[in-house]
């Protein structure tokens, strides 16, 4: 829309609206705007009018505009152009025109203030035009009038005011046949959500604080808003309220009065609010949110937690140690959860860190005159100073227990060292510092070893058991071969003619064998036992052992019958060699076959035939061979088996004679042999017995389980057997297992007085039976036969024999390094295997161990250094064996000539030098005479001495060994030196050798050095609230001499009020009275360190400046008297003019209750100053119509 006006002089203009758009939320969206004159009013909104009841018209007259137009979020201004035409007038109310005309007669609108020979201001008419020139249909439904306070900016005539009264209006389109529906202005908080503060503990209608406003901007004057809680409150301790300010409704929150609940921070910090505005008048309404943050109070002490420590010090713990720690905590946050530990009486024996509660030593603890310290320590709130208390808010009692100390050591007489396994080298070896009382000990020696770093302080790794054995503890100790050695010598044996040889070999079962030792460790000590070494040999593994049985042979027995594959017997051989040479297999070497077979790898011997005892031999002589797969040759062993074949209950027995007819007297006598029946068992294991099965009912009969033989056992004459003449017998035999068909015998009683009559049959048993046991016979008796087989191979037939090259005698010159080759000697053996593999070895004459020959190839070496100045010629046996069995040998004699050469360097006299001397020697003075020798002749001999390198504080006579100091000397700077002194020979004709020996001068200590402060001065920062008896530093003075001179006492000469004290041993430096940031913020002190050095001494002082840090002891906050201000000016006040006066007030005192004041946030930030000292506010453009003023403490 558009909106014409006549200025002052009549002149019509019309001014362009951009085009606006209208939504439910009663809000204006322009969508463009265009200026067509370069000048510019800016107006400001002052207030809001309704326009119901207008009547009288009101044009205004006025330049070009800029209108601002409402909006929630803020202040827009857009531009209004000439334009357009069709107007519609807008009528003011009467109260509107009653204000206009008054505001006319004020003198804000006479000519004077305006400065100008404009008319008096007078309303017109306002038009408002409808873009395009159409006229708007419908007045609106809902009208807002607001009051534009506007300043020219570049009028010829100068600056004045004018009023334009805007109106805003808000359609809603209608739809096709002209209906409409009226839509009500929207409510909305200014935010959707808001942080507020409150205090816990907070009495009642104490209001919440928060950074924004919190409300409702009143769009519609008939609104009567009112605010509600709806949740967040279950404790019912918040109560809403509102305050209406201008066109804004304040939304303010305080605490209820008269309920039992109250804030409390450390059950629950925050609660979250849900508040609901609503319009009386109407069902307008919205919601928002306000989080509330519950603050702290210092309303809780601190807690100990355990309220009793206990700790027990050895009476030489170290000052400074710290010793035990106590703990409490305070549920309170911030500075309020702040407390400080003090000791409840003072003591110089302990100081408690005021924070971490860290107890540490600061005095000697003495056993003998204080066993037991009761010690109270004091958590004290920090707050409690704040507000004037001196007491205490909780306490933990602390006993110290001082033991006494262990002075003196035991003394343990060492016996090891651990020494490095070279210069720089992270191995170290344990060395005997003297001989090994091993006849003492057997068993070994358990040695502890712990490792330490050079760091400060020192860190010590965990400690290592580590067992020590003599070399000879698992083969037990050498002795010799005999225990008496007897020789007999002819008178006529020559000089240096071999008597006899001692030797002292290894107690061990049997010759070297790697697997039964693979290692020896022998001492080797000199004659004069000066001198020892040991010897340490490894046993290389060979195939020197061949396979050996766990037994010479081996019996065992299997049943007749077992199935194929049944396992006999299993034999076992072993080889103690390595690998290869130790792995066994078997084999079976009969010559003839046997029913058996051995598993190759196993040993296992089992069946491949089905056995029979009656047809086949009853016992099996096997012979088992085990090899071993060693090289270069294999080693074979043979053991017999006997296998004992089992006769097993196989075979039924057999009657040899069958239906048997008997005749037998009526008065045959009771107890007289009838007959006697025979069955015959094959198996040879069980005696056959019989028994009647049936046919004896009467029991007359009587058989012999045994031999078979029947008998009558009752007369047949008398009672029923008179009766009977016919008896049928069924008799059985049987080997316990297996029994025979019955066998039928008929006995028929006759009255003639005959002999027993017998008639069978029989079976042909006894003649099979005999035939099968002559056939096994024979095979049980067929002789093994013999094994013709001989290994040629296995005998040692020749001899070893040397080369026709072998040299009689050699020349080797004596610096000839050890391994070198020297000769070759060699050998041949006509044998093969092992009869013809060679060793060779040097048997005799090499006493001294000067040379070893190669066993394998014959290659002659130098084992050692050779020396011509003791030994110039050796006679050499050497011997050559084969590997036979039996062993052969042969030997020839070798002579060696030693050459000379410069080999001997100068030696000294003394494996290391050592002096001690006093740090004020003077210089020129003679020390110390070091010596050496040479064993060589000539220039070779003659010996030149000099210091190499490191420093040139002494010097050293080259032809005497003298050394003499050559400048002032300073046990401080330099406590020890160790010079490396050299001694070399004058050789010519070959390169000089030369020797070293280390001197060691040690410094004794002058007391030349007082104290020195590290650092030289102190300076440290304090709080004022420190609880007295409080370490605030260490004092650290080091004096570089020793003994008592470096022994520092501190003291303090300026201790200005007597606020500080120095422990003199610790150096601890105590608060010991309390410090005041308002009485005095700097301290200077000079203390002292003094040592206890003799005839004199010395002492030093640093200066040590201790800053009080203020404590914030500002208990209260700036208060304004209201939570709203009201001011008032004039629009045509000029720039500076005092508007009004704010006031706040602070509790406290001093500077912590004054006050300064700052405009923070508001719709007039930038246009209104304030005063940060008295709080006067003064106008600097335009107008304000909100300002939010902070005052804090300076």
């Amino acid at each position: 829309m558009r909106v014409s006006s006549r200025d002052m002089f009549g002149t019509l203009q019309r001014y362009y609206l951009p085009e606006a758009t209208y939504s439910s939320d009663q809000s204006i969206n322009t969508s463009e705007s265009r200026r067509e004159e370069p000048t510019q009013t800016h107006c400001r909104k002052h207030t809001e009018l309704s326009m119901q009841g207008m009547r009288e018209e009101s044009m205004v007259s006025e330049p070009p505009l800029r209108l601002k137009v409402p909006d929630p979020d803020g202040l827009r201004y857009f531009p209004v152009s000439p334009e357009g035409s069709g107007s519609m007038h807008l009528h003011l109310s009467r109260r509107e025109v009653e204000e206009r005309r008054e505001a006319n007669r004020s003198p804000r609108a006479s000519h004077a203030d305006l400065g100008d020979a404009r008319k008096p201001y007078i309303p017109t008419n306002v038009k408002i035009y409808v873009k395009g020139g159409k006229f708007l249909e419908r007045p609106p439904a809902i009208v807002q009038l607001v009051w534009w306070m506007c300043e020219d900016h570049g009028t010829i005539m100068g600056k004045h005011l004018v009023s334009l009264l805007a109106l805003l209006l808000q359609l809603l389109c209608g739809c096709a046949g002209n209906q409409r529906t009226v839509r009500e202005a929207s409510m909305q908080f200014t935010h959707s959500v808001y942080n507020a503060s409150i205090y816990e503990n907070s009495a009642a209608k104490t209001y919440l604080e928060s950074h924004v406003k919190m409300g409702i901007y009143i769009t519609d004057p008939a609104w009567e808003v009112r605010y509600k809680i709806l949740s967040g409150d279950n404790e019912n301790l918040f109560k809403a309220e509102d305050y209406l300010l201008g066109d804004y409704s304040f939304l303010r929150i305080r605490t209820k009065g008269g309920s039992t609940s109250i804030l409390n921070r450390e059950v629950k910090d925050h609660y979250v609010l849900t508040v609901k505005a609503s319009d009386r008048n109407t069902n307008i309404e919205c919601r928002t949110r306000v989080l509330v943050q519950v603050l702290d109070t210092n309303d809780l002490r601190p807690l100990f937690s355990p309220t009793s420590y206990s700790v027990s010090l050895p009476e030489n713990t170290s000052i400074r140690t710290s010793v035990a720690k106590v703990t409490a905590t305070d549920a309170d946050i911030g500075t309020n959860g702040e407390y400080y530990y003090s000791f409840r009486e003072w003591t110089d024996m302990f100081a408690v860190h005021p924070t971490s509660g860290v107890v540490t030593l600061t005095g000697k603890l003495d056993y003998s005159e204080t066993k037991l310290f009761d010690l109270e320590i004091l958590a004290v709130d920090r707050g409690m100073k704040l507000y004037g208390s001196s007491g205490f808010s909780s306490m933990a009692k602390l006993t110290v227990r001082v033991e006494q100390a262990n002075e003196h050591a035991p003394v343990i007489t060492a016996q090891f060292k651990a020494v490095r396994s070279s210069p720089g080298s992270k191995e170290y070896k344990i060395k005997a510092v003297k001989d090994v009382d091993w006849d003492s000990q057997p068993f070994g020696y358990n040695l502890t070893l712990q490792a330490k770093d050079k760091g400060s302080p020192p860190q010590f790794s965990s400690a290592k058991l580590v067992h020590v054995t003599s070399a000879q503890f698992k083969v037990g100790p050498p002795v010799f071969e005999m225990a008496v050695y007897r020789v007999n010598l002819s008178e006529f044996a020559p000089l240096h003619t071999p008597v006899t040889m001692v030797t002292a070999v290894p107690n061990t079962a049997g010759p070297i064998n790697a697997d039964v030792a693979p290692r020896f460790e022998l001492e080797v000590i000199t004659s004069d036992s000066k001198a020892a070494a040991r010897v340490i040999v490894d046993v290389i593994d060979v195939n020197n052992n061949a396979p050996e049985f766990q037994q010479t042979s081996y019996d065992a027995i299997v049943d007749e019958n077992v199935p194929i594959g049944t396992s006999v017997v299993t034999v076992k051989a072993t080889d103690v060699d390595r690998g290869e040479n130790g792995y066994v297999t078997y084999s079976i070497t009969n010559v003839s076959p046997q029913p058996f077979v051995i598993d190759y790898f196993s040993g296992v011997i089992s069946t491949s035939e089905v056995l029979n005892y009656e047809l086949m031999p009853r016992i099996y002589n096997l012979r088992v061979r085990a090899s071993d797969w060693g090289s270069p040759f294999r080693r074979e062993v043979e053991a017999s088996v006997k296998i004992t074949l089992n006769n097993l209950n196989d075979n039924k027995p057999l009657f040899e004679n069958v239906d048997c007819e008997v005749t037998v007297p009526r008065d045959h006598g009771v107890g007289e042999q009838i007959t006697t029946v025979s069955a015959i068992d094959a198996d040879e294991l069980q005696l056959v017995r019989y028994k009647m099965k049936g046919g004896n009912d009467l029991d007359l009969f009587e058989l012999n389980p045994s031999s078979g033989m029947l008998s009558l056992k009752h007369t047949l004459s008398e009672g029923e057997a008179a009766k009977v003449s016919f008896h049928s017998l069924q008799i059985i035999a049987t080997d316990g297992e297996h029994e025979t068909q019955p066998m039928l015998m008929n006995i028929t009683v006759i009255t003639a007085r005959k002999p027993v009559q017998l008639k069978c049959v029989e079976t042909g048993v006894a003649t099979m039976l005999a035939e099968k046991l002559l056939s096994g016979s024979k095979i049980h008796t067929q002789p093994e036969p013999e094994d013709n087989f001989m290994d040629v191979h296995s005998v040692n037939r020749y001899t070893p024999q040397f080369a026709e090259s072998f040299p009689s005698a050699i020349d080797v010159k004596e610096d000839l390094p050890v391994g070198a080759r020297i000769v070759h000697l060699s050998a041949t053996d006509s044998d093969s295997g092992f009869n013809g593999k060679l060793v060779y070895v040097i048997s005799g004459g090499d006493t001294e161990s000067r040379f070893i020959v190669d066993m394998e190839t014959g290659w002659l070496l130098v084992y050692s250094p050779l020396d011509r100045e003791t030994t110039d010629h050796y006679t050499l046996n050497i011997t050559v064996y084969d590997l036979g069995i039996p062993q052969k040998s042969s030997s020839r004699l070798l002579d060696v000539k030693i050459l000379d050469a410069n080999d001997n360097s100068p030696q000294f006299l003394q494996d290391s030098y050592s002096v001690e001397i006093s740090e004020s020697t003077p210089v020129g003075t003679e020390i110390i005479q070091v010596d050496s020798t040479d064993k060589d002749q000539g220039d070779n001999g003659v010996v030149e001495y000099s210091i190499f390198g490191g420093t040139d504080d002494f010097a050293i006579n080259k032809a005497t060994g003298v050394v003499t100091v050559m400048k002032p000397l300073d046990r401080e700077l330099h406590p020890v030196y160790v010079l490396k002194i050299t001694a070399h020979d004058q050789a010519v004709n070959e390169p000089q050798l030369v020797s070293t020996v280390a001197l060691k001068i040690t410094l004794e200590d002058v007391n030349d050095n007082p104290p020195k402060f590290i650092p030289p001065n102190y300076r440290v920062k304090v709080r004022e609230d420190l609880p007295i008896g409080t370490i605030v530093m260490w004092l650290e003075a080091h004096d570089p001499d020793v003994g008592p001179s470096s022994q520092v006492r501190y003291s303090l000469i300026d201790n200005v009020d007597g606020h500080f004290e120095v422990d003199k041993l610790s150096g601890a430096v105590r608060i010991v009275q309390n410090l005041d940031y308002e009485t005095k913020q700097v301290y200077n002190l000079t203390a002292k360190a003094k040592d206890k050095g003799k005839p004199i001494s010395l002492s030093s002082t640093c200066f040590i400046e201790v800053d009080v840090v203020d404590v914030n002891e500002n208990l209260n906050r700036p208060q304004f008297r209201s939570f709203v201000e009201k001011g008032f000016i004039k629009e045509d006040a000029l720039v500076g003019t005092s508007v009004m006066t704010v006031t706040a007030e602070d509790e406290d005192g001093g500077r912590d209750g004054e006050i300064r004041y700052s405009i923070r946030d508001g719709s007039g930030l930038g246009i209104f100053t304030i005063d940060e000292e008295t709080g006067y506010r003064v106008r600097d453009s335009g107008l304000i119509f909100y300002l939010i003023l902070e005052a804090y403490i300076k």
